[in-house]
Formats: C-alpha cells, structure tokens, sequence
C-alpha cells in the first residue's frame, strides 16, 4: 500500500489544495492531510477550524484522512507508516524552497517528496491570498472549496 501525507497549515484550506489531493489520490492508495501546527506562526483560524475545513473538504472520500501534528513532518509520516509527502508546486521558488527540505528529508529517512505542478488554473491560489481577501471583504469563497463557511 502506498500511503503518502500532504503536510500544511491549510490556513485555510483553498482549492489549489483540493487539486493537489484529487491528482494524488490516482497516485496514492491512501492520503494523510497533516495539519501542522509551528508555534512560531501566527493563524488566522484555529487548529480546530483548520481541522473542520479540511474535514468537511474531504469527508466523502474515503481514502483520505485528516491527522494534526507538531515537531517534523517526515515524523509525523514515520509515525503513520507513510512513505512518501506530497508538495505542490506553483512556481520556480516553491521548488527551489521545496527541493532543500526535500533532499534533507530523504537523507535523514528514506522518505521520498513527490512534487506536483498546480493546474494552471490554480498556480496563483495561496493560502495568503485568501486570508488577504477575508481581511479586506474580499471575494474570497471563489478560491476555496464549496461548502466552507468562514
């Protein structure tokens, strides 16, 4: 069985996400959304909001599970029997970023990150942008999952 964890604050969940898991799952047999929680970051929802958003996203399929967890991801996936993490990628930054901790993650434990490219579509979607439209009344629900109420 190929079990895989996607990591994130998904604060809040957006539909650049959502892709990502769809395209995943034809991948994977089984998808763990980590919630992450760094006491060095700020949020605009709660771990427990954080939770239900992802949840509710999720909740008719049955292949995917939604876990919190602190302290490292590769684990937190350990932990899970998961060996592989699943990034997305929107830009030539992210996989600059992404491929560090990804070499790193592979050195110290054997799991491997699988990157997938966002759609097109979505490549400007983030996290960020979202909370940026909350704050400022903006129409924010265009770019997250249907049936989340903020």
């Amino acid at each position: 069985m190929k079990r895989a964890v996607f990591p994130g604050s998904f604060d809040p969940v957006t539909i650049g996400h959502q892709d990502i898991i769809q395209r995943g799952l034809k991948v994977f047999d089984e998808i763990i959304i980590g919630i992450g929680e760094n006491l060095d970051k700020k949020y605009m929802f709660s771990s427990n909001e954080r939770f239900d958003f992802v949840s509710k996203t999720f909740e008719a399929e049955t292949k995917v599970y939604v876990k919190t967890y602190d302290g490292l991801t590769v684990d937190f996936c350990k932990k899970n029997n998961a060996e592989f993490i699943i990034r997305g990628l929107r830009n030539p930054a992210d996989f600059e970023f992404e491929k560090s901790i990804a070499l790193t993650n592979r050195e110290m434990t054997g799991i491997e990150t699988v990157f997938f490219l966002t759609s097109p579509k979505n490549s400007f979607i983030s996290s960020s942008i979202v909370r940026d439209l909350i704050k400022n009344k903006g129409d924010y629900k265009l770019f997250i999952p249907n049936g989340i109420t903020i």
